[in-house]
């Protein structure tokens, strides 16, 4: 064994040592270096040190499922793999395709077959295709299997060793403390060969929560991690990790085990040879997402939750005051991390992050607006009993229909500025399908499907939706060409690197949000104004802090700054990246 080698092991046990102080560390190290690199050649002799050079201004993400187009005809993925290169190449380098495994319900975080492709999807040779092409983010739905999985049935029967893997506890058992995205109930009742047993299910009662005490759980997803990279997938995203380990008797949450095996989890993907991006699903409040970077040692990179619910509450209140509070609070990110930025996702707008930034009056003037224009909300229980919003379900375009002055003619502008406002923040942009698409809310899934996400998961007909996007005067092809637009101007802009400088500026008014951005060699600054009411503003240009030697632009419109006469105007809901040109 080589130094370096050795080096490997003692780090890997010494993090095992943490999760299970009464295993042997070192077996265990050696069990798990096996289950992660059965192929010793794709093991780093060194491991990558924290940097800013794993991402760069030209990264943007798009999200969808694996069947978010369809045509009857062909495998969903080759369609989602010829609407990629045929209207997302160049402008979006990345997908994250949501879970494409075998699965019985959710959408597919009720996995059954971790280790197969869904082959109403495709197989594993479409998502090569894809991977060839784009960088791949692929889902680890690590906190819960299906109930009607291989791995459930096998642990109803006693066969070892499944018969380990699930977390039960006992009805007696005092669970008031345990925080849920959910109101089911926590424990499910089910027979097994070893007599009657209650199982833990976070979720629902087809997702059933593993148990990581049981190390032969973790060895088991390391090998699934390994199956992924070994089929081009390049970024990990834990989904709802943060309920990893529980304990009965404490909130089963952010618990330190589940940190730790993240530390570990990242600690083999610093040391492997594919350059491996891991990124961590915590929709939680600002202060408990922050930990997930730990020191440098967790998440690569964490989604910027608060994001969605502070931007929406901008747009509707024509105010970003709350945006801007929020926004000076928060750190940069550590070195070698990133923030993972977005609008709107599969789950859609999810409402605790907001708790604390939002009064409760602001959070149910948001509710009633999103309702007005056809959208719903999901609840989850509290842990003292009762129930709190836990998300908005809608389409982002459908949200920002109206203000809480009601319906007027800005839709599509104060859509394209919610967008703009991800693309100019410190981290990478991400979007979901259906907004890049503008697509409706889908009212017909939610009654066929009797689930309120389903508004948010249309499935386009590929042969419509291609009419749409080569009808250049459709609401579809405007959305697109408009962000395409943005987006292609921002990866040439230095400025915009995920980790450049950021200040948040005081404007001088609070429908402006403005922000500053100073490229990594300090060569490019730029200042990202985002006018987020429906009113005509002109800033004075002096509260901008312009290098007066430097000729000054907005790239968006082409316009010179002193054309401006000292003065900024933005009509309702424009953007200006405003940069300098030596």
């Amino acid at each position: 064994m080589t130094e370096p080698t050795r080096s490997l092991h003692r780090a890997i046990s010494s993090r095992i040592a943490r999760i299970y102080p009464g295993l042997n560390a070192d077996n265990l190290a050696t069990q798990i270096n096996q289950a992660f690199w059965p192929d010793p050649f794709k093991r780093r002799k060194r491991a990558r040190t924290p940097g800013n050079r794993m991402w760069s201004e030209a990264d943007a993400l798009v999200i969808t499922y694996g069947n978010s187009i369809v045509d009857g005809q062909h495998k969903p993925l080759d369609l989602l793999n010829d609407f990629l290169r045929r209207y997302c190449d160049g402008w979006l380098n990345s997908v994250h395709i949501l879970p494409f495994f075998p699965y019985t319900s959710d959408d597919g975080f009720a996995v059954s077959d971790f280790c197969s492709v869904n082959p109403q999807l495709g197989d594993w040779s479409d998502i090569n295709r894809i991977a060839d092409e784009f960088t791949l983010m692929s889902d680890l739905v690590l906190n819960h299997v299906s109930s009607q999985g291989a791995w459930f049935n096998a642990y109803r029967q006693g066969q070892a060793p499944y018969d380990k893997f699930f977390f039960e506890a006992s009805p007696e058992d005092d669970l008031s403390a345990v925080v849920r995205p959910r109101t089911t109930p926590l424990l499910q009742e089910v027979e097994t060969s070893n007599g009657t047993r209650h199982v833990w299910c976070t979720f629902s009662h087809d997702q059933i929560d593993l148990d990581f005490r049981n190390p032969e759980v973790l060895l088991e997803f390391l090998r699934i991690i390994r199956l992924h990279l070994d089929n081009g997938v390049r970024m990990i995203r834990l989904d709802a990790v943060a309920f990893l380990w529980k304990e009965v008797g404490t909130p089963s949450i952010h618990l330190p085990q589940t940190h730790e095996i993240i530390k570990l989890i990242r600690l083999l993907c610093d040391n492997t040879a594919e350059k491996v991006v891991l990124i961590t699903e915590t929709n939680v409040p600002k202060a408990e997402n922050l930990s997930y970077f730990g020191a440098r040692d967790e998440a690569h990179m964490i989604y910027n939750f608060p994001l969605p619910p502070l931007i929406l509450h901008a747009m509707m209140a024509g105010d970003a005051t709350h945006l801007v509070q929020w926004q000076k609070a928060m750190p940069p990110a550590p070195l070698g991390c990133a923030y993972f930025n977005f609008t709107a996702s599969h789950d859609g707008i999810g409402m605790r992050p907001a708790e604390g930034l939002l009064s409760h009056e602001e959070q149910e003037r948001m509710i009633e607006t999103v309702r007005h224009a056809g959208g719903l909300v999901s609840m989850r229980a509290l842990p003292c009993g009762g129930e709190s919003p836990y998300e908005l379900n809608t389409t982002f375009y459908e949200a920002l229909t109206e203000t809480f002055d009601g319906p007027d003619a800005f839709h599509f502008e104060r859509f394209i500025c919610s967008q703009t406002i991800v693309m100019s923040l410190e981290g990478i942009p991400a979007f979901y399908i259906h907004s890049l698409l503008a697509t409706p809310n889908d009212h017909e899934a939610v009654e066929k499907r009797g689930m309120n996400r389903a508004i948010n998961r249309h499935r386009w007909d590929y042969t419509e939706l291609r009419g749409l996007l080569d009808d250049e005067t459709s609401l579809q092809a405007r959305v697109m060409r408009e962000l395409r637009a943005r987006l292609e101007l921002r990866k040439m802009q230095s400025a915009f690197h995920p980790n450049a400088t950021q200040f948040t500026l005081n404007s001088g008014d609070d429908r402006v949000f403005t922000l500053w951005r100073q490229s990594l060699d300090r060569g490019q600054s730029m200042f990202a104004l985002h006018n987020v009411s429906k009113d005509e503003i002109a800033l004075p240009s002096h509260h901008l802090n312009l290098i007066e030697d430097d000729t000054w632009v907005d790239i968006l419109t082409g316009e010179h700054l002193a054309m401006m006469d000292g003065t900024i105007t933005l009509a309702p809901y424009q953007c200006r990246w405003i940069t300098n040109v030596n």
